[in-house]
């Protein structure tokens, strides 16, 4: 089999990666404003995929952890290796999808490709220091430090405006809390964002690696800036399309979100990813995204945290870089036979994909359905022309009541005359 044409797949596949990242991923950023009623959901996810975009070439620190860290420098990569590896992510995003689950892509790539590696090399072909410091220890401080963070910004949030809370609950006028619907917008872009520049730059490595393996780039050439832009572009269409599962299950499946929660979740999260970016950790956003929830869910007074889900959005984490390196195994097993092994492998992965897309239509879930979802998990929002007109029907009705009254008044005088 032609080594270009081998290359050219591998390229394709991943940007194919790319794009499940970035349905599967959209609901990191996009779930808690779409349940509190701050965005509506197509604007939500046009917003997303416009700062996926724009995230994706701000940092190419993520790339170099991929492209130069995770596989040995004595171990001889294979295009084949990589195939295999982006076989297994892609079957795990799409099988956590089906299920709702908020999986990390990122650990799927990983697990993927460090179980190709094993097949293919043995275990000495992976860098196990640098996994356990670039991705383990990330994912399992990160979503605690955002889930704490999380936490203590919503309490923050309710002490602050508790008093224009009462007085507006006494007036009657208002919500009190609705100016943290703007904050939102803001919040959940500040999200968008950090996941470009982290995710996107997963699938800039592993193209730069298939690129350097195919002998078409020097060693120490950085991210070819084609590949910026395939990759930015693979990645905001994925978020444009909207991962409508996974939004249902962060939105209204681990607790119940309010304004000042979703601002506050969503805050956590930026700010994590973007340091840990910074840092070039290949962090998991989901696992971030799902602590910070879970931390604004606690830090309201009467919330609560649907703990039998998030056990099952937990399970999904420390099931994902295993599951994925089992089939990132298989498949390079069976690409390992050969030119012929590797066709077999592009049949069975577009068979599989072929037929999750068909059982996910059984019981869709789109931009049409998932507001009626997760609305019922939110206080109602109100915006500054939606008090306006509140506050013009409560006069006119209170108009009508008084002239009713009237009109009843002078029928029952002219009775008694």
């Amino acid at each position: 089999m032609d080594p270009l044409f081998v290359v050219v797949l591998v390229v394709a596949l991943a940007l194919f990666f790319d794009f499940t990242n970035g349905f599967h991923d959209t609901a990191n950023a996009m779930a808690t404003p779409i349940a509190t009623g701050a965005l509506k959901p197509r604007t939500a996810v046009l917003i997303a995929a416009v700062l996926n975009l724009v995230g994706a070439f701000l940092s190419t620190a993520v790339a170099k952890t991929i492209s130069v860290d995770l596989i040995n420098e004595d171990v001889t990569i294979k295009v084949e290796m990589i195939f295999a590896g982006l076989c297994g992510a892609i079957l795990w995003n799409l099988t956590t999808w089906i299920l709702g689950l908020p999986s990390s892509s990122s650990h799927a790539l990983f697990g993927g490709l460090i179980g190709a590696a094993i097949a293919s090399a043995g275990f000495d072909a992976v860098n196990f220091i640098k996994v356990v410091e670039k991705v383990i220890l990330p994912s399992l401080f990160a979503p605690v430090i955002a889930g704490v963070a999380a936490y203590l910004a919503t309490k923050l949030a309710y002490i602050i405006t508790a008093r224009s809370q009462a007085e507006r609950a006494r007036t009657g006028i208002g919500t009190g809390r609705s100016r943290f619907r703007t904050g939102q917008i803001f919040s959940s872009s500040l999200v968008a964002l950090s996941h470009g520049t982290n995710d996107a730059q997963k699938t800039m490595g592993v193209i730069t690696l298939v690129l350097i393996t195919g002998g078409m780039l020097g060693k120490d050439s950085g991210v070819p800036l084609w590949v910026m832009i395939a990759a930015a572009l693979a990645i905001a269409l994925g978020t444009y399309m909207g991962g409508w599962r996974i939004i249902k299950t962060m939105g209204t499946g681990l607790s119940e979100i309010k304004p000042a929660q979703g601002l506050a979740a969503e805050t956590a999260t930026g700010v994590t990813i973007l340091a840990s970016t910074n840092l070039g950790f290949a962090l998991s956003t989901t696992q971030v995204a799902s602590g910070s929830v879970i931390g604004a869910g606690l830090g309201r007074k009467g919330g609560t945290v649907r703990w039998n889900k998030a056990s099952h959005v937990v399970g999904a984490w420390f099931l994902t870089l295993p599951a994925a390196a089992i089939v990132g195994a298989f498949a390079a097993w069976i690409a390992g036979t050969g030119p012929f092994g590797i066709l077999v492998d592009a049949v069975l992965v577009t068979g599989v994909i072929i037929a999750l897309f068909q059982i996910s239509k059984r019981n869709a879930v789109t931009h049409t359905n998932v507001l009626s979802e997760v609305e019922g998990a939110s206080e109602i929002v109100e915006t500054p022309a939606q008090r306006r007109r509140a506050e013009k029907a409560a006069k006119l009705a209170a108009k009508k009541a008084a002239e009713k009254a009237a009109k009843q008044a002078k029928k029952n005088k002219k009775g008694k005359n």
